[in-house]
C-alpha cells in the first residue's frame, strides 16, 4: 500500500571517437575485460515484488535548466555502497577502452488531439507505421472509438479505427489518410510532444524532449529519457577519455508504455518494438571486447537492442527487426556490462529489468537510497549508473 501522498505508477504512454588518454585527470582507469555471467532461473516472480512508494513530488515535472546537471546515483560493481553523484563525473566513472551505446530514435510528435465525425473529443497517440496506412496507436477515451469510427484529426488528416490492438485497454490500430498523401509529415505536423501523464507542466521547448543523439526520421512515441542528460560537452569529455560512442536505434512504442498487468512478472507480454544494430556498433563492441573495454548501455531501450543482437557471449550480430525481448530476474545478460538510466515508474518492465540486471535486493535498496535522498524520478528526472550483477570491480 502507497503512503499518503504517494502513488504507484505503471509506465503509462502520455498521450567523434578518440583514444585512450592517460593525462586526462577526468578519465577512469582502463581495467581487464567484463565477462558475461548467467543468472540462475528463479521461480515465478510477483509482480508486486516490484512495486514501491513513490511521491507525486518525487515526480520531475521539468527538465533541469542544464541537461548536464542531474544527479547520478552510482552503484559500483559487487556489493559497495551507493555513491551519490553528479551526472558530470561520469566521465571519472567510465574507463580507457569502455564503449557507450546509445539509442539515436527521434521523437515525433506523436499525440494528436482530434474529434470524431459527431464532434466528441478524443486523443490519439501513434506508436508504430505498421504499413499500408495503417499505425498502431493508444487512444483516449476508449469506449468512444470502436471499430468503423472516423476521426478528424485537422488540415486533410483523417482516420479510421480499425479494430482492438493489444496489450493496453487503449490499443487500437488506424488506418490514415492524408489528402497529399503524406501521412507521417501530416502527424508531425499536427501533433505535438507525448509527454507522459505523470508530467503535468508544459514543455516551452520540444527539443529537451529529444536527446542530443536523435538521428533520422522521427519513429518513436516517447524518448530514450537516459540519453536526455548528454551534452556536446560531457560527450566530447568522454570521448577525450578513451571511451568510445556507438549507436543502435529502437524505436519507443507500446512495449515499453504497457503496465505489468498480470500478478506474476512471467505472465507479463512484452509488445513488439522495431530495432536497428548496425554493423558499425558490431564492429565497436568487438573492438572493445579485444582490448579489455565494458559496454555500457545508455537506457533499457539500448540494453534490450543488445542483448536481442547477441550473437555469443559478450558479442553481437549487426541486424534490424522487431523484439519482444522481456529481460527479468533469470533470464542472462550476454553483452552489456553497465546501464545507464533513469528512475522508473512501479510495477513496470523496466524496473523487472533493472532488478534482472543488478539483483532484486540491490535495485530496492537502490531506489531506497535515492528515496531518501535528493533525487528526482522518472522521464525528466535523475539518473543511475549500475553494473551487471557478479560482474568484478
Amino acid at each position: 500500500m502507497a503512503a499518503a501522498g504517494t502513488r504507484t505508477l505503471a509506465a503509462a504512454p502520455g498521450l567523434s571517437r578518440s583514444g585512450p588518454d592517460e593525462a586526462n585527470p577526468a578519465c577512469g582507469i582502463l581495467g581487464g575485460a567484463v565477462s558475461s555471467s548467467q543468472v540462475s532461473a528463479t521461480p515465478a516472480l510477483d509482480t508486486a515484488l516490484f512495486d514501491y512508494p513513490l511521491p507525486e513530488e518525487r515526480i520531475a515535472q521539468t527538465p533541469l535548466a542544464e541537461r548536464d546537471a542531474s544527479l547520478l546515483l552510482h552503484l559500483p560493481p559487487g556489493d559497495a555502497p551507493p555513491e551519490d553523484r553528479r551526472f558530470r563525473e561520469l566521465p571519472s566513472l567510465l574507463r580507457a577502452g569502455d564503449l557507450l551505446v546509445v539509442n539515436d530514435t527521434r521523437v515525433r510528435a506523436a499525440r494528436l488531439r482530434t474529434r470524431t465525425e459527431h464532434g466528441g473529443a478524443v486523443e490519439l497517440l501513434v506508436l508504430q507505421n505498421l504499413g499500408d496506412g495503417r499505425y498502431a496507436c493508444l487512444v483516449r477515451p476508449g469506449r468512444r472509438l470502436t471499430a468503423g469510427r472516423k476521426i478528424l484529426a485537422g488540415e486533410g488528416l483523417r482516420a479510421t479505427v480499425e479494430g482492438e490492438g493489444g496489450g493496453h485497454p487503449g490499443a487500437r490500430i488506424v488506418r490514415f489518410e492524408s489528402e497529399d498523401g503524406g501521412v507521417d509529415s501530416a502527424i508531425e505536423r499536427l501533433g505535438t510532444v507525448p509527454l507522459p501523464p505523470y508530467i503535468h507542466a508544459a514543455l516551452d521547448d520540444p527539443q529537451r524532449y529529444q536527446t542530443v543523439f536523435a538521428s533520422g526520421d522521427p519513429q518513436s512515441a516517447a524518448a530514450p529519457t537516459a540519453g536526455l542528460h548528454f551534452t556536446p560537452r560531457i560527450i566530447d569529455e568522454i570521448n577525450a577519455c578513451g571511451v568510445e560512442t556507438a549507436t543502435v536505434r529502437l524505436e519507443v512504442g507500446l512495449g515499453t508504455f504497457a503496465p505489468i498487468r498480470s500478478d506474476t512478472v512471467g505472465a507479463h507480454e512484452m509488445h513488439e518494438e522495431r530495432y536497428e544494430l548496425p554493423q558499425q556498433t558490431a564492429d565497436a563492441i568487438a573492438r572493445t571486447r579485444a582490448r579489455g573495454g565494458r559496454v555500457v548501455a545508455v537506457g533499457t531501450t539500448a540494453v534490450r537492442t543488445l542483448e536481442t543482437c547477441a550473437a555469443q557471449p559478450g558479442l553481437v550480430t549487426a541486424r534490424s527487426g522487431s523484439t519482444r525481448l522481456f529481460l527479468r530476474p533469470g533470464t542472462p545478460f550476454n553483452v552489456v556490462d553497465g546501464l545507464l538510466t533513469n528512475f522508473h515508474a512501479p510495477r513496470s518492465s523496466l524496473v523487472v529489468l533493472l532488478a534482472a540486471f543488478v539483483g532484486v535486493e540491490r535495485w530496492r535498496d537502490a531506489y531506497a537510497h535515492a528515496l531518501r535522498g535528493d533525487y528526482r524520478f522518472l522521464s525528466f528526472g535523475d539518473c543511475m549508473l549500475c553494473w551487471r550483477a557478479n560482474s568484478p570491480p
